[in-house]
């Protein structure tokens, strides 16, 4: 089978995700191409994936490059040349519709990736997502989303139970040549007395909630434990007053084998997200044998088994945050507990999501034999 995966954009979270999919289907197999920017990171796939460069954006998929459309026909003709049997277009930008339905024109069907559904807090491209999410529903051939009440949600908009597919959000931050090691990464797990924030600081992952939660826990707890907050942006305009005691800042864009330590050896990894829809950051955690607390926002939930892998607060609640905290961080022994949990719940689940994916993509095959 011939997949085309399709991101236009060089943002390094979206290509983390696009080549998991199309490391692991080479490695079932299939011939896999790229079609993507000059400027994406090359080392999160494997060789063996083949990569057309027909554009040159530097700049994610909502911003004002996006707004030369004229350049759009360049991947086209790189895509329709590839003769692929699906196109699995992964992550948003502005071109993606005229691809769409260019592809839909040329009779090769199509997968969509819906991320996001609502925009971020904070977003600026709020009111467009609606619109642009409006218009692939109505050019692709198939959606897939990463939470189940996304896939009821479409449902009930109307959308044939056919045409969607639900898989959990399961890729790791690796990149290609770790992924060869995934056996042997746990070899380092450990319980160091340190909580871990992972990832960009931005307005709606609670950051704030957060930091304010550990202003509020006993200061004998906060000399005997750290908050990691470990990943790029602007702190200072979340958090104007001096940081509580026992927090560590690394405010840097943290490479593979900084994340793959933090991961390893961190106590407990917390989401205090106030607007998002999923995150992978969970099933890494599992990964690494590392239970969670996350707050209700978005699909997050889903994730969680409260009490076995985990805990779940509600958004916007630094009590809830503290009170919990203070819960887990008295006994390592119940978080070690969880945190094997949670790798059953990965494995479980990486199980279905590779069924699940496989049978999306094939039923297309089925789809043009019988037609």
């Amino acid at each position: 089978m011939r997949i085309c995966y399709l991101l236009l954009s060089p943002t390094f979270g979206m290509h983390q995700y696009t080549a998991d999919y199309a490391n692991r289907m080479l490695q079932a197999g299939h011939e896999v191409i790229l079609v993507t920017t000059e400027y994406y990171p090359d080392h999160r796939y494997l060789p063996g994936v083949e990569v057309s460069k027909p554009v040159a954006p530097h700049d994610a998929g909502f911003s004002l490059g996006g707004l030369r459309a004229w350049e759009a026909q360049r991947a086209i003709d790189v895509i329709l040349r590839q003769k692929p049997d699906v196109v699995h277009v992964t992550g948003p930008h502005l071109w993606n519709i005229l691809i769409l339905r260019a592809l839909r024109k040329a009779g090769i069907p199509t997968i969509h990736t819906l991320h996001d559904l609502d925009p971020h807090l904070g977003s600026a491209y709020g009111p467009l997502l609606h619109l642009w999410n409006r218009a692939v529903l109505r050019n692709a051939a198939h959606i897939l989303v990463h939470g189940q009440c996304y896939r009821q949600r479409l449902l009930e908009r109307g959308m044939a139970s056919d045409r969607v597919t639900y898989t959990p959000l399961l890729h790791l931050f690796l990149g290609g040549a770790w992924m060869e090691q995934l056996d042997r990464l746990v070899d380092g797990v450990a319980y160091d007395p340190y909580v871990l924030f992972f990832g960009r600081i931005e307005p709606y992952k609670g950051v704030a909630d957060l930091i304010a939660a550990w202003a509020r826990l006993p200061e004998t707890l906060r000399m005997q434990v750290r908050l990691v907050l470990a990943g790029s942006g602007q702190l200072e305009a979340l958090w104007k007053d001096s940081l509580p005691a026992g927090i560590e800042v690394r405010n840097h864009r943290i490479q593979d084998e900084e994340a793959l330590t933090l991961f390893q050896r961190c106590a407990l990894l917390v989401l205090p997200y106030i607007g998002a829809t999923q995150s992978a950051l969970i099933p890494a955690a599992y990964f690494f044998h590392k239970a969670v607390l996350t707050t209700s926002s978005g699909a997050l939930h889903e994730y969680v088994e409260p009490g076995v892998t985990g805990w779940v607060v509600e958004p916007k609640h630094p009590a809830s945050l503290e009170h919990v905290l203070t819960v887990a961080l008295s006994d390592f022994d119940q978080l070690k507990r969880m945190g094997d949990a949670g790798r059953h719940w990965y494995d479980e689940h990486r199980e279905f999501e590779d069924v699940a994916l496989r049978r999306m993509y094939a039923s297309f095959i089925e789809r043009r034999i019988t037609t």
